[in-house]
Protein backbone atom coordinates (compact mmCIF):
# COMPACT_ATOMS: atom_id res chain seq x y z
CA UNK A 1 0.00 0.00 0.00
CA UNK A 2 2.39 2.88 -0.78
CA UNK A 3 2.43 6.22 -2.83
CA UNK A 4 0.47 7.73 -0.86
CA UNK A 5 0.99 11.62 -0.15
CA UNK A 6 3.59 12.29 -1.48
CA UNK A 7 1.58 10.62 -4.69
CA UNK A 8 2.97 10.20 -8.05
CA UNK A 9 -0.12 12.32 -8.60
CA UNK A 10 -0.67 16.21 -8.37
CA UNK A 11 -1.70 17.01 -4.78
CA UNK A 12 -3.71 19.96 -5.79
CA UNK A 13 -5.69 19.51 -8.87
CA UNK A 14 -9.02 19.83 -8.03
CA UNK A 15 -9.98 19.80 -11.99
CA UNK A 16 -9.25 15.94 -11.31
CA UNK A 17 -12.49 14.97 -9.63
CA UNK A 18 -15.33 15.83 -7.39
CA UNK A 19 -17.98 14.62 -4.99
CA UNK A 20 -16.06 15.37 -1.29
CA UNK A 21 -17.30 17.61 1.31
CA UNK A 22 -16.21 21.04 0.86
CA UNK A 23 -13.55 22.31 3.72
CA UNK A 24 -15.33 25.27 3.49
CA UNK A 25 -18.75 23.80 5.16
CA UNK A 26 -19.28 23.83 8.53
CA UNK A 27 -19.79 20.33 9.30
CA UNK A 28 -16.65 19.42 7.52
CA UNK A 29 -14.44 21.55 9.77
CA UNK A 30 -15.94 20.21 12.69
CA UNK A 31 -15.33 16.88 11.52
CA UNK A 32 -11.73 17.86 10.49
CA UNK A 33 -10.73 19.17 14.08
CA UNK A 34 -12.16 16.51 15.59
CA UNK A 35 -9.82 13.97 13.67
CA UNK A 36 -12.52 12.26 11.87
CA UNK A 37 -11.31 10.64 8.92
CA UNK A 38 -13.91 8.09 7.70
CA UNK A 39 -17.04 9.47 7.51
CA UNK A 40 -20.34 7.52 7.48
CA UNK A 41 -23.39 8.43 5.66
CA UNK A 42 -26.55 7.51 4.27
CA UNK A 43 -28.52 8.08 1.42
CA UNK A 44 -31.97 5.95 1.92
CA UNK A 45 -31.05 2.31 2.52
CA UNK A 46 -27.86 3.19 0.67
CA UNK A 47 -24.73 4.26 3.46
CA UNK A 48 -21.93 5.86 1.89
CA UNK A 49 -18.14 5.23 3.39
CA UNK A 50 -16.28 8.51 2.62
CA UNK A 51 -12.17 8.92 2.97
CA UNK A 52 -11.91 12.59 4.57
CA UNK A 53 -8.59 13.13 5.14
CA UNK A 54 -7.73 16.13 3.28
CA UNK A 55 -5.75 17.22 0.77
CA UNK A 56 -5.27 13.67 -0.47
CA UNK A 57 -7.27 11.38 1.98
CA UNK A 58 -3.78 9.80 2.33
CA UNK A 59 -4.20 6.52 4.70
CA UNK A 60 -2.58 6.12 8.05
CA UNK A 61 -2.96 3.97 11.53
CA UNK A 62 -5.83 6.58 12.78
CA UNK A 63 -7.38 6.09 9.55
CA UNK A 64 -7.65 2.81 9.00
CA UNK A 65 -8.74 1.75 12.95
CA UNK A 66 -11.46 4.25 11.96
CA UNK A 67 -12.53 2.15 9.22
CA UNK A 68 -12.66 -0.76 11.15
CA UNK A 69 -15.09 1.22 13.70
CA UNK A 70 -16.89 2.01 10.53
CA UNK A 71 -16.91 -1.40 9.22
CA UNK A 72 -18.17 -2.58 12.63
CA UNK A 73 -21.80 0.13 11.66
CA UNK A 74 -21.95 -1.11 8.16
CA UNK A 75 -21.99 -5.11 9.73
CA UNK A 76 -24.34 -4.05 12.35
CA UNK A 77 -26.67 -1.93 10.72
CA UNK A 78 -26.46 -4.01 7.32
CA UNK A 79 -28.05 -1.40 4.63
CA UNK A 80 -29.11 -2.62 1.35
CA UNK A 81 -25.62 -1.43 -0.26
CA UNK A 82 -22.72 0.45 0.36
CA UNK A 83 -20.93 2.82 -1.55
CA UNK A 84 -16.60 3.64 -1.26
CA UNK A 85 -15.75 7.38 -2.16
CA UNK A 86 -13.74 10.35 -1.53
CA UNK A 87 -13.26 14.08 -0.53
CA UNK A 88 -12.12 16.66 -2.96
CA UNK A 89 -9.64 15.55 -6.12
CA UNK A 90 -8.71 12.63 -4.38
CA UNK A 91 -10.45 8.72 -3.62
CA UNK A 92 -7.17 8.40 -1.65
CA UNK A 93 -3.83 8.52 -2.47
CA UNK A 94 -2.78 6.37 -0.54
CA UNK A 95 -0.37 5.66 2.20
CA UNK A 96 0.92 8.81 3.88
CA UNK A 97 4.49 8.20 3.08
CA UNK A 98 5.08 11.80 5.09
CA UNK A 99 4.36 9.80 8.38
CA UNK A 100 4.56 5.87 7.77
CA UNK A 101 8.14 5.43 7.01
CA UNK A 102 8.23 7.34 10.75
CA UNK A 103 6.70 4.56 12.52
CA UNK A 104 8.41 2.38 15.23
CA UNK A 105 8.52 -0.97 13.86
CA UNK A 106 5.81 -1.66 16.41
CA UNK A 107 3.39 0.61 14.54
CA UNK A 108 4.40 -0.58 10.95
CA UNK A 109 3.17 -3.70 12.03
CA UNK A 110 -0.28 -2.62 13.33
CA UNK A 111 -0.58 -0.76 10.40
CA UNK A 112 0.44 -3.80 7.79
CA UNK A 113 -1.92 -6.16 10.54
CA UNK A 114 -5.17 -3.49 10.59
CA UNK A 115 -4.47 -3.19 6.19
CA UNK A 116 -4.94 -7.24 5.58
CA UNK A 117 -7.46 -7.46 7.91
CA UNK A 118 -9.62 -3.92 5.80
CA UNK A 119 -8.86 -5.65 2.84
CA UNK A 120 -10.02 -8.87 4.03
CA UNK A 121 -14.09 -7.39 5.25
CA UNK A 122 -14.33 -4.74 2.47
CA UNK A 123 -13.72 -7.40 -0.29
CA UNK A 124 -16.28 -10.28 1.90
CA UNK A 125 -19.47 -7.69 2.89
CA UNK A 126 -22.11 -9.50 2.19
CA UNK A 127 -23.96 -6.49 0.61
CA UNK A 128 -23.33 -5.12 -2.78
CA UNK A 129 -20.26 -2.32 -2.51
CA UNK A 130 -19.84 0.12 -5.85
CA UNK A 131 -16.79 2.31 -5.76
CA UNK A 132 -17.48 5.47 -6.39
CA UNK A 133 -14.23 6.57 -7.49
CA UNK A 134 -14.10 10.50 -7.91
CA UNK A 135 -10.88 11.10 -8.69
CA UNK A 136 -6.70 10.00 -8.17
CA UNK A 137 -6.97 6.21 -6.74
CA UNK A 138 -3.23 4.89 -6.08
CA UNK A 139 -1.39 2.32 -4.59
CA UNK A 140 -3.31 1.45 -1.18
CA UNK A 141 -6.57 3.59 -2.43
CA UNK A 142 -6.39 1.23 -5.67
CA UNK A 143 -6.63 -1.88 -4.18
CA UNK A 144 -9.62 -0.59 -1.73
CA UNK A 145 -11.36 0.20 -5.05
CA UNK A 146 -10.60 -3.54 -6.44
CA UNK A 147 -12.75 -4.79 -3.77
CA UNK A 148 -15.97 -3.01 -4.76
CA UNK A 149 -18.20 -5.21 -6.95
CA UNK A 150 -19.13 -2.20 -9.35
CA UNK A 151 -16.38 0.74 -9.97
CA UNK A 152 -17.34 4.03 -11.61
CA UNK A 153 -14.41 6.23 -12.31
CA UNK A 154 -14.44 9.94 -13.32
CA UNK A 155 -13.60 10.46 -16.64
CA UNK A 156 -10.75 13.40 -17.19
CA UNK A 157 -7.26 14.13 -15.46
CA UNK A 158 -7.28 11.54 -12.84
CA UNK A 159 -4.55 8.81 -12.30
CA UNK A 160 -4.88 5.74 -11.21
CA UNK A 161 -1.93 3.02 -10.75
CA UNK A 162 0.40 0.93 -8.44
CA UNK A 163 3.61 2.62 -8.09
CA UNK A 164 4.85 0.01 -4.87
CA UNK A 165 7.79 -0.94 -7.05
CA UNK A 166 8.92 2.54 -7.67
CA UNK A 167 9.73 3.60 -4.07
CA UNK A 168 10.77 -0.05 -2.68
CA UNK A 169 7.53 -1.08 -0.55
CA UNK A 170 6.62 -4.72 -1.77
CA UNK A 171 2.93 -5.26 -1.83
CA UNK A 172 1.03 -6.82 1.67
CA UNK A 173 -0.17 -10.12 1.35
CA UNK A 174 -3.87 -9.47 1.23
CA UNK A 175 -3.45 -6.75 -1.23
CA UNK A 176 -1.80 -9.19 -3.91
CA UNK A 177 -4.60 -11.62 -3.35
CA UNK A 178 -7.16 -9.41 -4.02
CA UNK A 179 -4.95 -7.82 -7.07
CA UNK A 180 -4.98 -11.82 -8.35
CA UNK A 181 -8.43 -12.46 -7.69
CA UNK A 182 -10.06 -9.09 -9.15
CA UNK A 183 -7.52 -8.16 -12.28
CA UNK A 184 -6.03 -10.50 -15.26
CA UNK A 185 -2.55 -11.93 -15.18
CA UNK A 186 -1.22 -9.73 -17.75
CA UNK A 187 -2.70 -6.72 -16.20
CA UNK A 188 -1.43 -7.50 -12.66
CA UNK A 189 2.17 -7.76 -14.27
CA UNK A 190 1.45 -4.39 -15.79
CA UNK A 191 0.72 -2.39 -12.87
CA UNK A 192 2.85 -4.09 -10.36
CA UNK A 193 5.85 -4.03 -12.33
CA UNK A 194 6.03 -1.40 -15.06
CA UNK A 195 4.75 0.55 -11.45
CA UNK A 196 3.31 3.98 -13.75
CA UNK A 197 0.17 5.33 -13.26
CA UNK A 198 -2.33 5.54 -15.81
CA UNK A 199 -5.55 7.49 -17.02
CA UNK A 200 -9.25 6.64 -16.66
CA UNK A 201 -9.35 5.31 -19.98
CA UNK A 202 -6.42 2.62 -19.45
CA UNK A 203 -7.71 1.62 -16.19
CA UNK A 204 -11.36 0.51 -17.53
CA UNK A 205 -9.25 -0.89 -19.98
CA UNK A 206 -7.39 -3.33 -17.91
CA UNK A 207 -10.39 -4.32 -15.80
CA UNK A 208 -10.19 -1.36 -13.02
CA UNK A 209 -13.34 0.43 -13.81
CA UNK A 210 -16.83 -0.86 -15.61
CA UNK A 211 -17.93 2.19 -16.10
CA UNK A 212 -17.06 6.05 -16.62
CA UNK A 213 -18.64 8.98 -15.88
CA UNK A 214 -17.66 12.78 -15.27
CA UNK A 215 -16.67 13.71 -12.56
CA UNK A 216 -19.69 15.29 -10.71
CA UNK A 217 -21.81 12.15 -12.02
CA UNK A 218 -19.27 9.73 -10.01
CA UNK A 219 -21.35 9.62 -6.61
CA UNK A 220 -25.18 10.10 -8.14
CA UNK A 221 -24.41 6.87 -10.75
CA UNK A 222 -22.48 4.89 -7.79
CA UNK A 223 -25.90 5.27 -5.78
CA UNK A 224 -27.97 4.62 -8.72
CA UNK A 225 -26.04 1.80 -9.33
CA UNK A 226 -26.14 0.71 -5.77
CA UNK A 227 -29.99 1.35 -5.70
CA UNK A 228 -30.19 -1.19 -8.36
CA UNK A 229 -28.52 -4.00 -7.23
CA UNK A 230 -29.75 -3.99 -4.03
CA UNK A 231 -33.09 -4.96 -5.16
CA UNK A 232 -31.08 -8.24 -5.64
CA UNK A 233 -32.46 -10.92 -3.04
CA UNK A 234 -29.83 -9.61 -0.31
CA UNK A 235 -29.19 -13.54 0.32
CA UNK A 236 -28.86 -14.73 -3.25
CA UNK A 237 -26.50 -12.11 -3.53
CA UNK A 238 -24.23 -13.25 -0.20
CA UNK A 239 -24.00 -16.81 -1.35
CA UNK A 240 -23.30 -15.84 -5.12
CA UNK A 241 -20.66 -13.04 -4.07
CA UNK A 242 -18.85 -15.96 -1.57
CA UNK A 243 -18.99 -18.53 -4.56
CA UNK A 244 -17.33 -16.27 -6.99
CA UNK A 245 -14.56 -15.11 -4.18
CA UNK A 246 -14.42 -18.26 -2.07
CA UNK A 247 -10.54 -19.08 -3.02
CA UNK A 248 -9.04 -15.73 -2.48
CA UNK A 249 -11.48 -15.09 0.57
CA UNK A 250 -10.26 -18.25 2.12
CA UNK A 251 -6.97 -16.73 1.54
CA UNK A 252 -7.67 -13.54 2.91
CA UNK A 253 -9.07 -15.18 6.49
CA UNK A 254 -6.44 -17.45 6.41
CA UNK A 255 -3.66 -14.32 6.22
CA UNK A 256 -5.69 -12.38 9.28
CA UNK A 257 -6.28 -15.22 11.36
CA UNK A 258 -2.58 -16.55 11.37
CA UNK A 259 -1.62 -12.59 11.29
CA UNK A 260 1.42 -13.41 8.85
CA UNK A 261 2.48 -11.56 6.45
CA UNK A 262 6.01 -12.09 4.79
CA UNK A 263 6.34 -8.12 4.78
CA UNK A 264 5.81 -8.17 8.56
CA UNK A 265 9.67 -7.63 9.53
CA UNK A 266 10.44 -4.82 7.40
CA UNK A 267 7.69 -3.22 5.06
CA UNK A 268 8.49 0.42 4.68
CA UNK A 269 11.88 1.60 5.42
CA UNK A 270 12.45 5.25 5.69
CA UNK A 271 14.25 5.57 2.15
CA UNK A 272 10.53 5.59 0.93
CA UNK A 273 9.76 9.03 1.38
CA UNK A 274 12.74 10.07 -0.68
CA UNK A 275 12.04 7.84 -3.33
CA UNK A 276 8.49 9.11 -3.47
CA UNK A 277 10.08 12.40 -4.15
CA UNK A 278 12.43 11.15 -7.03
CA UNK A 279 9.39 9.42 -8.55
CA UNK A 280 7.35 12.48 -8.76
CA UNK A 281 10.41 14.64 -9.55
CA UNK A 282 10.18 12.18 -13.24
CA UNK A 283 13.82 11.19 -11.81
Amino acid sequence: MTLGYDPVVPATDESSGTGGSDMSDAAGQERHRSGKTIVLESDGQVAILRFDRPPANAIDLDLVHQMGTTLDEVETSRPSALVLTGTGSFFSGGLDLKAVPSYSPERQRDLLLAVNRTIWRLYGLPMPVVAAVNGHSVAGAFILTLTADYRVGPIGRAQFGLTEARVGIPFPAAAMTVLRAELAPADVRYFTLWSRNVDADEARRRGVFDELVGPEAVLPRALEVARDMATIPCDAYRRIKHQVRAGALARLEEIVASRSDPMLDAWVSPDAASASAAVLRGE
